[in-house]
């Protein structure tokens, strides 16, 4: 099974059809029929690790029916009609909580909590029917970059089991930064543009996960210490929407039979914004 790191889009935009966002909504339509015909069947569940949940240790969400979590504000009221009745599975979450115990990272289950935006949002253009079960990882408060690469080493045996792996965040989320006029999505040769620095700390990412002359050693190190890559702190202020590609990559570590590419690259809410798959 694969392993992506997708964007998930300003809060309920990309249901709403915004048009800004009509290159990432085609993007989410097309992966699913992409990704089933080149594995020749679907996944048998879901792990979603989104930017818009943190612990203190690592949460998992258990519900057999979790709701929906409507953690965004401002919008028109159809956007708190969404309806995704998407089943979750209890056996699966002990299953992830035993692997990270098993890796020496404290986790537990949550039978209440239901899924925040950076998952339901991205899964209902993916797979709009709701017929696979979903289970939502937390990130740790610790936004430690680390500690998310070995997660994701902690549950790398999910992806033989038929469980598609997905990192729901941004590679740039600069709020303030942010844009939803159509000029700002232009790449810009001035340096203090937010296009400019965005395709500066883009292409960094690109090369780090996709270059295939870097050892997976040097691309780890390489994210662990990521603010250290050219206008990383203008793209992530805080790193929480970087973290679930974290994951994904440490996942991805443990897979070596895996290549890294390049999924969505495009210019969106006024930044250069990456998606990337390992299959």
């Amino acid at each position: 099974m694969s392993i992506i790191f997708i964007p998930h889009g300003g809060g309920p935009m990309p249901l709403l059809a915004e048009p800004n966002h009509q290159p990432l909504i085609d993007y989410l339509q097309g992966l699913a029929a992409g990704l089933d015909k080149e594995l020749d069947k679907k996944p048998r569940a879901i792990l979603m690790i989104s930017a818009h949940w943190e612990e203190a240790q690592a949460r998992v969400t258990s519900a057999a029916q979790p709701g929906l979590l409507f953690d965004y504000y401002g919008f028109a009221k159809e956007a708190y009609d969404i309806h995704f009745p998407i089943a979750g599975d209890p056996q699966l979450a002990q299953e992830i909580i035993h692997r990270l115990k098993e890796a020496g990272i404290s986790a537990v289950e949550d039978d209440t909590r239901g899924l925040d935006h950076g998952t339901f949002v991205p899964l209902k253009l993916v797979y709009p029917e709701a017929d696979i079960p979903v289970v939502q990882l937390s990130l740790l408060s610790s936004l430690d970059a680390q500690a998310h690469i070995d997660i994701g080493k902690a549950i790398a045996s999910l992806v033989d089991e038929d469980v598609l792996i997905i990192g729901s965040g941004f590679t740039f989320h600069n709020m303030k930064a942010m844009s939803l006029d159509p000029e700002a999505n232009r790449r810009s040769d001035d340096e203090n543009s937010v296009s400019y620095k965005s395709q500066a700390f883009d292409n960094w990412l690109q090369e780090t996960i996709a270059d295939k002359k870097l050892s997976m050693a040097e691309k780890e190190q390489r994210l662990a210490e990521w603010q250290l890559a050219p206008h990383a702190r203008f793209c992530q202020p805080r790193e929480e929407h970087l973290l679930p590609l974290m994951v994904c990559f440490g996942a991805a570590m443990a897979n070596e039979n895996l290549a890294a590419e390049v999924g969505f690259d495009d210019f969106l809410l006024g930044g250069k914004t990456s998606g990337f798959v390992w299959q």
